[in-house]
C-alpha cells in the first residue's frame, strides 16, 4: 500500500511483455507481417466492456495452481488532485482496506487472512501519479471464495465506507508512511522533479501528498474525491488464474454492471509535460546522501506501438540499451573505473512522457570524469555506431531469451500476465497472440540492422528536452560542480576526439579439454521424494530431483563444509571477499567481460560464494545450455583467475559506497544493531574504508583456491527439467572430473554469540522527525524441526497481532517487520527481530504496546481465529512452494546440511495441521523473554 514514484529504474515494459509470447520454431504456413499491420490480439484473453464503460481482461492460467490473481485498476492517481487534495488518491486507497459496505471495518483483512492470504504479498495496492491499482490473490479450490473476491473488488470500486473514525485513525498510518519516506532521497526528489518535469502539474503531485493536507482535510472532501474519480469508465478488472472464465465474466457483470455513470462526470485529462528547447540541469546535494549519482534524462513523446513497425521499434530500443549497457559495464571493470555502476534504459513513470535515461554512480571526487565517460560513451555510438559483432551477439541473446519465454508459455506466472493487462488498460499496450508474436520475433529480429539501432543515438542524445541531474553528498571540503560546470562538461565531452570502440571477442571453447569422467559408484533412490542420490568415484555426492514445474529451468547448488570459519582472524576480510573477487575475475582464459561475451546466446550462469560454514556454487540453466552450466562449475574449481585488474576494480567501486555510508541515519542504526548483537566480534566487522584496506589479492585468491581444491566433500543438488539418463554423462564428466584429495575437514565454531541480558542503545542521527525501533530477542535454545516450526508459527501470529495493535488500533506505524529464525549449527540458537518506524515522540509508548502484545501471547493461548489464520496461510504458501524448483533446492540443501531425514520434507502439512494455540504460547515463553533482549532506537539528531 505504497505510493509509487519510479525514477532511474528503466525497462521497456512492452518488450518484456511481448517476450512472454515468442519462441523460435516457426509453425507450418507461418504468416509474414507487413510493417503497417496492426498487432493481433491474444486469443487466450477474454476482454469486454460493460455498458457503463468498465473494461475487463480474463485469462485462464495454471501457474500457480488453484489461485486467482485479481486487479482493480483505477485510471486515477495523484495527478488529478487539487492543491488542497494532495495525498487524496493514496489516502482513498488506504481507506479501501478500512471498511466497505459488505466488509465493515477490518472484516476484509480478517476474511482474507482466514482463507490463507497474507496482508502484503496477496492483499495490497499502490498509488502512482496516474493510477491506483488494487491487488488480490485468492484460492480457487474453495467454494464461494472467488465470488467473495469479486465482491471485494466491486466494493473497492463503489462501496468504500469512509467511516469518520476510521478516516481519523488512518491519518496516523498515512502520516507514518509519509514519515518513513522522509530523508535524503525524498529531499533530493523534491529538488529534481520540478526540473525533470518542468512546468507540469506532475512536479508537485508526489503521490504520498503533504503532511499538512493529510492532517487537516475534511472527511467529506475525501468522499467527494472518491465519488468523482472512482467510476466505471475509469476502471478495469483483471482476472488471471486457475478458474472457469465464463463464471468470472458473469461475476464481473453481476457485481459491476449496477455502477452508475454520471452524465456530469469530469473529464479525465492527460496532463502535459511541455517540451523544453534548452538543456536543463539540477544539482541536488544533501548531508545524508551516501553516494553520488549522475543521470541524463531525455523526455520522449508517448508513441503508440500497436503495429508491426511499432513492435520492431521496441526491439530496436532494447538492443540499443543492451549494447550500450554492455559497454558501460566494461568500463566499470577497469582497475580505476570512471564510475561504479552505469545503465542505459528507457522507462515510463507518468502518462504524458517516457524517458530515456543514461545514469551512473560515481566517486564524489570524480564527478566530472564520470559524467565525461557517460557522455563520451553515448557520443561514440552517435559518431561511429555499434559494431556488427555487438549487434549479432545481442540479437542472439534476445532471441535466446524469447525462446526460453516461449518454452515456458504454459508455466508463466499469473502475476506476469496480470501486470501485462494492467499496462494494456493504462497505456493502451497491445496484447498479441502467442503464435503471432512468436512469428514476429523470428521475422523481425534478424531484419534489424546496425543503421536501425544506430539512429537512436541522435534521438536520445539531443540537447532539447534533456535534463542533467546530479545527486551528491553535502559535507565540508567537498566542492560539487555547479549546473553551469556540468553543462560545460557535457559540451566538452561531445567535442572530444573519440576513437571507435573495438569489440574484442574470443571464440575459444570454455573448456579446452574436458576432464576424464568419474563414474557413478553407487545409487540410492527415494521414491517418496522422486530423489536419486549418486556417489561419484571422486567422492562427490549428487542429489537429483527431476521436476516438471518449469519447462526451461534447471538449478544447481553445490556445497561443502568449511567456509570462512577456516580462515584466521587476520585473513578473514580477504577470505570473506574471496568469492566476490574471483566471481568478478572470470574463469580460465576469459576475464569477466570476455566471459559475458562468450556466454552470449546461452542461458546459463554459475556464481561462487563462501559463507561462514560452507563454500558454495549456485547456478541455473536452460536444459539446452545445461552443459555450459556444468562447464562453469568445473572451471570455478580448476581455473579460477588471479586478476589484479578485477581486484582493483572491485576495491575502487567499493570505496565510494563505504566512504559516505555513515552519512545515512539508517546505516548508522543498522551498524549499531549489528555490532551490539555480535558483541563487536572480529568476524562481524563493520565494513568501512579501514576494513577494505585489509583486503589482499593474494590472500583472497589463495583462500578461494584452498576452499575449492578438493571436491571429495562436496554435495551437488540438481532440481529441474532434466532426466537422469541425459544428465548423467554431464555429471560424470564435469562433476566426476573435479579434483579430489580426500581431505577430512569441516567448519569450526568461531564463537560469535549474542549478548545476554537487557541492552538498550540510542542512535541520534538524522534531520527528519523520524525514529526506528529494533527489538531483538536472541540466544541459545535447543533445536528440532518441531521447535523451528513452532518459532515460525509464533512469529506469524505475533506479526498479525502487532499489525492490528500498532498500525490499526494505535495508528503508530506504517509497517511492522518481524523475522523469526532458528538454527542448529554452529550452535543451537534463535533470533526474533521486530522493527518499526514511528514518530520520535511515541517510541516509549509503542515499545510498551509491543511488549503488551508479547506478554499477552505468553500469558494465555490465542483465540482459535488466529490459529486458523496462521495455519491457512502456511498451508496456502506450502501449496505453491511445493511446485517451485527453488523451494526444493533450498529444502534439500537444508535437510542435507543438517543431516535430517529428507522424507520429513513431506511432513510439513502434518506440522501445520498439528499447530495449537498452546504451542504458540510455549514458543512465546521460550523465545520472547523480557530479561533477554537488545533494544536499539534511532532518533533524529535533534529530538
Amino acid at each position: 500500500m505504497k505510493p509509487r514514484v519510479v525514477l532511474g529504474v528503466g525497462v521497456v515494459g512492452l518488450a518484456v511483455g511481448l517476450m512472454l509470447s515468442v519462441g523460435l520454431a516457426m509453425p507450418a504456413g507461418a504468416q509474414t507481417f507487413a510493417p503497417t499491420d496492426s498487432l493481433p490480439f491474444d486469443k487466450n484473453v477474454k476482454t469486454g466492456t460493460l455498458a457503463n464503460g468498465l473494461k475487463y481482461y480474463i485469462r485462464v492460467n495454471h501457474k500457480p495452481e488453484k489461485r486467482a490473481l485479481l486487479r482493480l485498476v483505477v485510471n486515477a492517481g495523484s495527478i488529478l488532485e487539487g492543491d488542497d487534495e494532495r495525498g487524496f488518491a493514496h489516502f482513498v486507497e488506504h481507506m479501501a482496506f478500512d471498511g466497505t459496505k459488505n466488509f465493515p471495518k477490518k472484516a476484509l483483512t480478517n476474511y482474507l487472512e482466514s482463507i490463507g492470504m497474507r496482508f502484503g504479498p496477496e492483499l495490497n495496492a499502490y498509488t502512482s501519479f496516474d493510477e491506483t491499482v488494487y491487488m488480490l490473490e485468492v484460492p480457487t479450490d474453495s467454494a464461494g471464495v472467488i465470488d467473495k473476491a469479486i465482491e471485494i473488488l466491486a466494493d473497492w470500486a463503489q462501496n468504500v465506507s469512509f467511516d469518520d473514525d476510521e478516516i481519523d485513525k488512518e491519518r496516523g498510518v498515512v502520516i507514518e508512511e509519509w514519515r518513513q519516506g522522509q530523508g535524503a532521497g525524498m529531499r533530493i526528489l523534491q529538488k529534481e522533479l520540478p526540473v525533470i518535469l518542468k512546468d507540469s502539474k506532475y512536479a508537485s503531485r508526489i503521490p504520498i501528498g503533504t503532511k499538512e493536507v493529510i492532517e487537516s482535510f475534511s472527511h467529506q472532501a475525501l468522499r467527494d474525491f472518491y465519488k468523482t474519480w472512482y467510476r466505471p469508465d475509469l476502471m478495469a478488472v483483471v482476472a488471471v488464474g486457475d478458474f472457469d472464465p465464463q463464471r468470472i465474466e458473469a461475476l464481473i457483470g453481476d457485481r459491476f454492471s449496477p455502477m452508475q455513470l454520471s452524465a456530469s462526470r469530469k473529464p479525465r485529462e492527460v496532463f502535459p509535460v511541455p517540451d523544453q528547447d534548452q538543456f536543463l540541469s539540477v544539482v541536488a546535494t544533501d548531508p545524508e546522501m551516501p553516494q553520488t549519482v549522475i543521470a541524463l534524462y531525455h523526455r520522449l513523446n508517448m508513441e503508440p506501438r500497436r503495429t508491426v513497425a511499432g513492435y520492431k521499434a521496441i526491439l530496436i530500443e532494447d538492443l540499443y540499451n543492451r549494447m550500450l549497457g554492455a559497454r558501460l559495464l566494461e568500463l566499470t571493470q577497469r582497475a580505476d573505473p570512471p564510475f561504479t555502476y552505469a545503465t542505459s534504459s528507457k522507462a515510463r513513470f507518468i502518462r504524458a512522457k517516457q524517458f530515456y535515461q543514461l545514469s551512473a554512480t560515481a566517486r564524489e571526487d570524480g564527478i566530472l570524469l564520470g559524467l565525461e565517460s557517460l557522455v563520451v560513451s553515448a557520443e561514440r555510438v552517435r559518431r561511429y555506431g555499434f559494431t556488427a559483432t555487438e549487434l549479432e551477439r545481442q540479437k542472439d541473446q534476445l532471441l535466446r531469451s524469447f525462446e526460453k519465454a516461449y518454452s515456458e508459455k504454459d508455466k508463466t506466472e499469473s502475476s506476469i500476465w496480470a501486470s501485462k493487462y494492467v499496462a494494456a488498460y493504462l497505456y493502451n499496450d497491445p496484447i498479441p497472440g502467442i503464435e503471432n508474436t512468436y512469428q514476429l520475433a523470428k521475422q523481425l529480429v534478424p531484419e534489424i540492422t546496425l543503421d536501425d539501432v544506430n539512429h537512436l543515438a541522435d534521438q536520445w542524445t539531443s540537447d532539447k528536452n534533456s535534463v542533467l541531474v546530479l545527486q551528491a553528498p553535502q559535507k565540508p571540503g567537498l566542492v560539487v560542480p555547479s549546473e553551469q560546470q556540468l553543462l560545460a562538461a557535457v559540451a566538452d565531452a561531445k567535442a572530444k576526439d573519440i576513437k571507435p570502440y573495438e569489440d574484442k571477442v574470443s571464440q575459444e571453447p570454455l573448456v579446452q579439454q574436458p576432464p576424464a569422467p568419474g563414474k557413478v559408484t553407487s545409487e540410492q533412490v527415494n521414491a517418496n521424494l522422486g530423489l536419486t542420490e549418486w556417489t561419484l568415484a571422486n567422492g562427490v555426492r549428487v542429489l537429483l530431483k527431476p521436476t516438471d514445474f518449469k519447462n526451461d529451468d534447471i538449478q544447481i547448488w553445490g556445497y561443502s563444509p568449511g567456509g570462512t570459519s577456516l580462515a584466521s582472524d587476520s585473513a578473514f576480510i580477504s577470505a570473506a571477499s574471496a568469492a566476490t573477487v574471483v566471481g568478478q575475475s572470470g574463469v580460465g582464459r576469459f576475464d569477466f567481460i570476455e566471459l559475458r561475451k562468450r556466454l552470449s546466446g546461452k542461458i546459463a550462469n554459475v556464481s561462487p560464494d563462501i559463507d561462514e560454514l560452507i563454500e558454495n556454487l549456485r547456478g541455473s540453466a536452460s536444459p539446452k545450455d545445461v552443459e555450459t552450466m556444468f562447464q562453469l562449475v568445473y572451471l570455478y574449481f580448476v581455473a579460477a583467475r588471479l586478476d589484479s585488474s578485477a581486484y582493483l576494480s572491485y576495491k575502487s567501486r567499493m570505496e565510494p559506497y563505504l566512504k559516505n555510508r555513515g552519512a545515512s541515519p539508517d546505516a548508522a542504526f543498522e551498524d549499531t544493531i549489528s555490532a551490539t548483537l555480535t558483541q563487536y566480534h572480529p568476524r562481524r566487522p563493520l565494513w568501512n574504508l579501514g576494513t577494505l584496506a585489509k583486503m589482499d589479492l593474494g590472500t583472497c585468491y589463495n583462500f578461494y583456491r584452498d576452499r575449492f581444491a578438493d571436491a571429495s566433500d562436496f554435495t551437488f543438488i540438481l532440481v529441474g527439467a532434466f532426466d537422469l539418463e541425459h544428465i548423467r554423462p554431464l555429471v560424470e564428466t564435469y562433476l566426476g572430473g573435479l579434483p579430489s584429495i580426500r581431505r577430512n575437514e569441516t567448519w569450526r565454531d568461531v564463537g560469535v554469540r549474542f549478548p545476554a541480558g537487557i541492552i538498550k542503545k540510542d542512535v541520534r542521527k538524522g534531520l527528519e522527525p523520524r525514529s526506528r525501533v529494533s527489538l531483538t530477542f536472541a540466544g541459545p535454545a535447543s533445536w528440532s524441526l518441531q521447535s523451528n516450526y513452532d518459532l515460525g508459527a509464533m512469529g506469524d501470529a505475533l506479526r498479525i497481532k502487532l499489525r492490528e495493535a500498532i498500525r490499526e488500533d494505535q495508528s503508530g506505524s506504517y509497517d511492522i517487520d518481524l523475522t523469526a529464525s532458528s538454527w542448529k549449527l554452529p550452535y543451537e540458537g534463535y533470533n526474533v527481530t521486530i522493527d518499526f518506524g514511528c514518530d520520535p515522540k511515541r517510541v516509549d509508548e509503542l515499545v510498551g504496546d509491543v511488549f503488551a502484545q508479547i506478554d499477552s501471547l505468553a500469558a494465555a493461548p490465542l483465540p482459535e481465529s488466529y490459529i486458523t489464520k496462521v495455519k491457512e496461510t502456511e498451508r496456502r504458501e506450502l501449496e505453491v512452494e511445493l511446485k517451485q524448483n527453488g523451494y526444493w533446492l533450498s529444502s534439500l540443501w537444508f535437510y542435507d546440511f543438517y543431516k535430517l531425514d529428507k522424507d520429513d520434507i513431506l511432513k510439513a502439512p502434518e506440522r501445520i495441521d498439528g499447530l495449537t494455540a498452546q504451542a504458540i504460547q510455549a514458543a512465546a515463553k521460550t523465545y520472547l523473554r523480557r530479561d533477554n533482549y537488545v533494544q536499539v532506537v534511532l532518533d533524529p539528531a535533534e529530538k
